[in-house]
């Protein structure tokens, strides 16, 4: 298995995040071997197919040139004339086949890994001409594999050359007993056909090595089990920054719960563990909602501020209870819930309305009906 610099395993896949930085570094699988192939395949293939072009354009440009007149071959500028255009006909002939090979060029570089334009790969850097470094990279398993590679290349085209001498040695032998021209021809087919036969033995070898890239590649940009834990803390935040944060966040909900209780119709109490503050508008909602919940010191400030802005406290234990165990802030309590919170309700308002006008002072409920499954010791 692998090892960083400390001696750690690598044994973790590459995440997302290591992945992206590799590729903003240039670190892509690449196969020398398939562009290899694709540029000398491909080559040959349009050679081939241009090869009458090719033939024609040379006639035409060889009979043209060593035809000159007597005039001009003493006139310096109409010789100069003549190389120019020679040199442009020549490019223009030979145009399509280079346009061919840049696109295959560029082509099959980018079909392994895609592709990828990286400044910070084409920055500078001492360690790539470091002679120690070069030394690691000529040993490393990489260098080991490079070295193979190039052996076994030799090897195959070769062994396919020894071959295919073997068999077209009497075609070879062969051309002698032509004329000069059939002999040419013949002999120009037999060196196209067999470089392609040569040629074609380089797809093995990039059968080889893309497979070995890619393994390769994915091989370097493992990680060891310190390295995601710490680029997890670095994407996600450290667990103290993290709960920082989330006591900050608590912070802000408290206080903007505690701006709601002075809105609040009535505040429950256990009396001293437990305090609910519940806000009901029958022209607006179905039912009361909890503005404002919470236990202890949460719960202390919640009856002060009520006690300050002349917010109704009504000591009742199980209701208090039961509304803190079964509703969320800001929603509307259950129906199992509503008989008894309009009992509450009904004693707040009388309340009020002999605050108002007097009389006598309403008496506050004894039981509220709450049920079994909503009650809490």
């Amino acid at each position: 298995m692998a090892e960083n610099q400390d001696g750690q395993e690598k044994s973790q896949e590459p995440t997302a995040k290591r992945v992206t930085e590799a590729r903003r570094k240039g670190q892509i699988p690449r196969s020398r071997e398939l562009n290899t192939m694709a540029i000398t395949m491909f080559g040959l293939a349009s050679l081939i197919m241009l090869g009458p072009r090719f033939a024609s354009g040379l006639h035409t440009l060889f009979e043209e040139q060593f035809s000159l007149p007597r005039k001009d071959i003493f006139d310096t500028a109409a010789m100069m004339a003549h190389l120019i255009k020679a040199i442009g006909d020549a490019l223009q002939m030979l145009l399509p086949f280079f346009g061919l090979m840049v696109a295959i060029a560029i082509l099959s570089s980018v079909v392994l890994g895609g592709l990828n334009v990286s400044f910070e790969a084409m920055q500078p850097k001492l360690s790539k001409i470091n002679p120690l470094q070069g030394f690691k990279r000529i040993f490393s398993v990489k260098g080991l594999m490079e070295l193979v590679k190039s052996i076994g290349k030799f090897a195959l085209v070769g062994s396919a050359t020894v071959l295919l001498l073997n068999s077209l040695s009497n075609d070879l032998l062969g051309l002698s007993q032509l004329d000069i021209d059939r002999a040419i021809g013949k002999g120009m087919t037999l060196v196209a056909w067999s470089s392609v036969a040569l040629a074609s033995t380089l797809i093995l070898m990039a059968a080889i090595d893309v497979p070995f890239q890619l393994w390769q590649h994915r091989h370097d940009l493992k990680m060891t089990q310190q390295e995601v834990r710490d680029e997890l803390k670095e994407t996600e935040g450290r667990p103290e920054v993290k709960g920082r944060i989330r006591q900050m966040q608590r912070e802000i909900a408290q206080r903007r719960m505690m701006q709601e209780v002075p809105k609040a119709d009535v505040v429950v109490t256990n009396p001293t563990h437990y305090a609910v503050a519940l806000r009901y508008d029958p022209d607006k909602m179905y039912a009361p909602i909890v503005v404002a919940m919470g236990k202890d010191l949460i719960a202390a400030n919640i009856r002060d501020i009520a006690a300050a802005h002349d917010v109704p406290q009504v000591e009742a234990p199980e209701l208090a209870r039961a509304i803190y165990f079964n509703t969320e802030l800001n929603q509307a309590i259950p129906a199992a819930l509503f008989l008894a919170v309009a009992q509450l309700l009904a004693y707040v308002f009388q309340l009020r309305a002999w605050q108002e006008t007097g009389g006598d002072i309403p008496t506050p409920p004894q039981d509220y009906p709450v049920p079994e499954d909503y009650r809490h010791a």
